[in-house]
């Protein structure tokens, strides 16, 4: 299993150079499919996506598909993931995309899709591949309609991982928060930054960074 866990996507040549190393092969000659699920209840500006979609743009892939899991049936997203070569998980509401990923039964797919393809996660979707999403800070009991008790994650990796440390978004991810969260968890964490990811091959971990990360 492959897998580029990132806070911030793909936002240096460097994480770019370990995701070329994962595909072993050309962008030009890669499809890319960005399922962007986890942002649909985030309230506010969504420039921060459109960013990243423009980054995306710039590596020159053959073809860049959105393929939101909520919003289309089965029959409809399974063909379009089927055809990629790097599935993509954006930032958001770690919640809602587990709930999603569950509900569609693309949790399910996916451990056998991954023995051909790349894992990308930004933020959301990086937390998402440990065994518990204990790390995130999204709002968990946001709808009426949907009830959000599921704390467990996909469990590709065993340890968890928490996106967008000292970034001046998220001021109180501090060292020293992430310290506190660490000593509640029995799973090694690490705290990225987002210049920084975590490249999986096979059960082999690198941290891939030009910026901060700790490991507790």
């Amino acid at each position: 299993m492959k897998l580029l866990l990132t806070s911030g996507g793909l936002s240096n040549k460097s994480i770019i150079n370990a995701l070329a190393d994962l595909l072993q092969k050309p962008f030009s000659n890669a499809k890319l499919a960005v399922i962007p699920t986890a942002m649909n209840v985030e309230i506010g500006d969504k420039s921060w996506f459109i960013k990243d979609l423009e980054s995306l743009k710039g590596l020159g892939f053959e073809s860049i598909d959105i393929v939101d899991i909520s919003a289309i049936p089965r029959d409809v997203w399974e063909p379009k993931i089927r055809e990629a070569d790097i599935l993509l998980f954006g930032g958001g509401n770690t919640y809602h995309l587990v709930y999603w990923l569950k509900k569609s039964g693309l949790s399910d797919l996916l451990p056998e899709l991954l023995k051909t393809r790349v894992y990308v996660g930004i933020s959301a979707g990086s937390i998402v591949v440990s065994h518990k999403i204990s790390t995130s800070t999204s709002e968990k009991d946001y709808s009426k309609e949907i009830a959000h008790k599921d704390d467990n994650g996909l469990g590709f990796v065993n340890f968890n991982i928490r996106p967008h440390f000292n970034s001046p978004y998220f001021p109180k991810l501090t060292k020293e928060y992430v310290k506190e969260l660490a000593g509640k968890i029995k799973e090694p964490l690490y705290a990225i930054d987002d210049k920084t990811a975590i490249k999986i091959t096979d059960g082999d971990v690198e941290v891939i960074t030009e910026g901060e990360y700790l490991k507790f």
